[in-house]
């Protein structure tokens, strides 16, 4: 191979690595969702069910069938107990002025909450992202007021007092008295500048707001029998209905969700543009391209205070198989979308090495050696460059100066196929606490800790040390900051005489990409897994456990000190620098402001208590994946079990 030789090519395989894992964190996140069942109109409904009345272009889709029963049974919940606590009371008035005082949407203008809307509902409460012809997202909100006609009433006049405050000008409306228009103008500061819109209605027993007057308009003309074509008609959204609807009771007053996520992505983007053009790859675009639009619709249905459980979920991906393609096939999607095997088992169970206080446990089912194989295209769409993935897998083999190590029949044949995800945190919580342990099944560990060991004895940067009997490689050098199984990119040396610009240069691109996850991370082969973790201190109490336990509390305490420290955004964490990636400006080196003013939030130990137990499963289907899952209110925990240690002063 052509091109210029490094010292130490296992580190930008791991780059290559990382970037995959990037995006499939980007895309589980999209993929997240809720959905339930869906009963027809009734004589005292003001109108059909929403999925009706929406159109087909809806790209997200929020409803509660049964807004007083849901409160209800919100508020018996240890959730809706943690926000009646009077501690919590100045954090959440500070939110809801932030929320009123920012004008980063239309509907903000309103000053509405849930709460107003909960007020006044007597039946349905449904809320709407609909894509216009100019692709952008307009949201429409209905409440069946039925039996609160004066209430609702009171809100309209609420939010006519609201726009009038706001300097909004009152405009004619297409849609007869009913309607009311506010035009104002943004000011240069708001996300969206210019012109804006929002209009509300009283319409018999329903109100209906939104920021598009033209499909509020369209929307009331459908308020008696609904429409045709609307999402209830999508395939994908009555493949998640058929799966999800029948696990849940008619008198749950279930939340139910449904989201089209590219489409969504895409509008949403388009809705949102950022005040300044952001540097890297547009991921939404990538996953379009790499094949991920085969997933057509997630959704599911959320109940809570049932039957012992304080929530319970059941979710669905609908990805049907492309046309002529088989389920369960490899190639049952195109390109990089292949990645998305996830094989069934009969059980997954905790293994016995997962200390029973961590903060939290997961373990799935991945064809490791399946994504190796494609995710080629995904990683040179990233970077920018085609044949940069196929570059650093032939530099890790062919280096003279590097380990030559042949990754495919060396590392990836050996693995299995089960990943397991450890997550922890060292008090007192700062920004570095967050704890991870990534762990991935060995078929033949004893290979893999040969090709470990070879890689890492070249790297200077990593010291062989010993965690509880095992041999172990740590990262000594933390300016880099690069977790260990990575390569060095060519063109960091002297080049050679059969130097290749090119080569060189996607190289460099790839390089360029570290985002410093695992600044002091640890490697080793131990209990028949290969170990990546963040900290030592973590995978000596994973090396050293006998008992498996997990709790909601201490899974939400590093994300809860860091908002109430107001240092989120500079959190070393995975969420931290996902939330800065999203929320950032875009800006190499920058540290974005923290939205919420978190500083009167109260002791964690305050609100300890109102945290139980949650657990997820998943199943493989033949047309997408189900997904169930449940949180117990502590009360029904084990007791109490000894804490972590303290971590000592750095």
């Amino acid at each position: 191979m052509d091109g210029t030789r490094c010292h130490h090519p296992i580190r930008s395989y791991h780059r290559v690595m990382r970037v995959t894992a990037t995006v499939a964190v980007a895309l589980g996140s999209v993929l997240s969702g809720l959905i339930g069942p869906a009963g027809g109109a009734t004589a005292d409904t003001a109108f059909p069910p929403s999925e009706k009345i929406f159109p087909a272009t809806t790209r997200g889709w929020v409803s509660i069938s049964h807004g007083p029963e849901f409160r209800q049974r919100f508020n018996r919940t240890q959730y809706g107990l943690l926000l009646k606590d009077p501690s919590m009371k100045p954090f959440i008035e500070s939110v809801r002025k932030e929320l009123e005082g920012s004008n980063s949407g239309r509907l903000g203008r309103l000053g509405l909450t849930l709460d107003d809307l909960l007020d006044v509902a007597g039946g349905e409460y449904a809320l709407g992202a609909v894509e216009s012809p100019a692709g952008k997202l307009a949201t429409v909100v209905l409440v069946d007021v039925t039996g609160h006609d004066a209430e609702a009433r009171g809100l309209v006049d609420k939010m006519n007092t609201r726009m009038v405050e706001q300097k909004g000008t009152k405009v004619a409306a297409n849609g007869g008295g009913t309607l009311t228009v506010y035009q104002f103008i943004a000011s240069e500061n708001s996300s969206r500048p210019g012109e804006q819109r929002v209009a509300f209605a009283l319409a018999g027993s329903t109100l209906i707001v939104g920021d598009d007057p033209a499909l509020i308009t369209q929307v009331m003309g459908t308020l008696g029998q609904g429409r045709g074509d609307c999402v209830g008609s999508l395939p994908a959204f009555g493949a998640v209905m058929g799966r999800c609807q029948s696990q849940v009771p008619a008198t749950a007053a279930a939340v139910r969700w449904y989201v089209d996520p590219l489409p969504f992505a895409k509008a949403y983007q388009a809705t949102n543009p950022p005040r300044e053009k952001r540097k890297g790859p547009d991921y939404v675009a990538i996953l379009g391209r790499q094949g991920f639009d085969a997933v057509k619709g997630a959704g599911g249905v959320v109940v809570f205070d049932d039957g012992g459980h304080a929530m319970r979920h059941h979710t669905m991906v609908y990805a049907p198989p492309l046309a002529g393609r088989q389920p369960f096939a490899a190639d049952r999607f195109d390109l990089a979308a292949r990645m998305l095997q996830f094989p069934d088992v009969e059980v997954i169970a905790p293994q016995s090495w997962v200390p029973r206080d961590v903060s939290g446990w997961t373990s799935l089912q991945f064809d490791l050696r399946n994504a190796f194989t494609t995710v080629e295209s995904l990683v040179d769409d990233v970077v920018g460059e085609k044949g940069v993935y196929d570059d650093v897998i032939a530099s890790v083999k062919e280096d003279p100066d590097g380990p030559q190590i042949d990754l495919e029949k060396d590392l990836v044949a050996c693995l299995g196929s089960r990943l397991t995800l450890i997550t922890d945190h060292a008090t007192p919580i700062g920004t570095d606490s967050e704890r991870i342990v990534i762990a991935v099944e060995a078929v033949d560990p004893e290979r893999i800790a040969a090709t470990v060991a070879k890689s890492m004895s070249i790297d200077p940067d990593m010291a062989k040390i010993d965690v509880q009997g095992n041999v172990a490689w740590e990262l000594i050098d933390r300016s880099m900051a690069i977790p260990q199984l990575e390569v060095e990119l060519p063109g960091g040396v002297v080049p050679h005489a059969d130097h290749d610009d090119d080569a060189q240069r996607r190289r460099s691109k790839l390089r360029d990409r570290d985002e410093k996850l695992l600044p002091h991370s640890v490697v080793t082969v131990a209990h028949g897994h290969l170990f990546i973790a963040s900290h030592r201190d973590i995978l000596e109490r994973v090396l050293a456990a006998t008992r498996s336990f997990a709790r909601e509390d201490e899974a939400i305490r590093p994300a809860y000190e860091m908002l109430r420290q107001g240092s989120m955004p500079k959190s070393k964490s995975l969420t931290g620098q996902i939330l800065n990636g999203i929320l950032g400006d875009g800006k190499p080196g920058t540290v974005r402001t923290q939205r919420l003013d978190g500083s009167t939030l109260p002791e964690f130990e305050v609100v300890r208590r109102y945290f139980g137990t949650a657990g997820v499963g998943m199943q493989s289907l033949p047309d997408g994946w189900y997904v169930t899952g449940v949180t117990l209110p502590r009360s029904q925990q084990e007791p109490e079990v000894a804490r972590r240690p303290v971590a000592p002063p750095q």
